[in-house]
């Protein structure tokens, strides 16, 4: 029978030490070459934390499955800060283009509850709302009330 675990590790740095290593140690597996095969395919999301999920089945063979970071990881990667505001209502610490806030609600739409890309870009400028990013310039509350207007309709053709 086949075990799975499951971890949030460091994109591209990902070491023997924990959460991986005391978890695959008992299944016998190649820690080594489990850690560089995650490194190697978590190499794009370097500096962001990325969930993976590793497969191990009885004969010692393992498959990794990478996750996309969560939003606000990408929404900060896209921003180019460090970390969201203490304060987001007072405290702006960042701004977004509309493009980069679609091209997150893409690479998240999957994992996302939402039914299509509208729904996908309204949760990714309501994490911006909690994080302390402006879009365009503008709160993102006010980006939201433009999208339910219809005035960003042509992004969704």
């Amino acid at each position: 029978m086949a075990k799975t675990i499951e971890a949030l590790v460091d994109a591209g740095q990902a070491s023997p030490g924990p959460p991986l290593g005391p978890a695959l140690g008992p299944l016998g597996v190649n820690i080594k070459a489990v850690i560089d095969e995650i490194n190697k395919k978590t190499q794009q999301f370097k500096g962001m934390k990325v969930p993976v999920k590793v497969e191990v089945d009885d004969s010692r063979n393992f498959s990794i499955e990478v996750g996309v970071p969560p939003t606000s990881s990408l929404l900060l990667r896209e921003a180019g800060v460090e970390k969201g505001s203490g304060t987001p209502n007072t405290e702006k610490v960042g701004n977004l283009t509309f493009d980069q806030c679609i091209r997150v609600a893409q690479m998240k739409h999957e994992s996302m509850l939402a039914i299509n890309l509208r729904s996908a870009v309204k949760e990714v400028v309501g994490t911006c709302i909690s994080m302390g990013l402006t879009i365009d310039n503008e709160d993102p509350k006010v980006i939201i009330d433009s999208i339910n207007k219809g005035s960003f309709d042509n992004f969704f053709e």
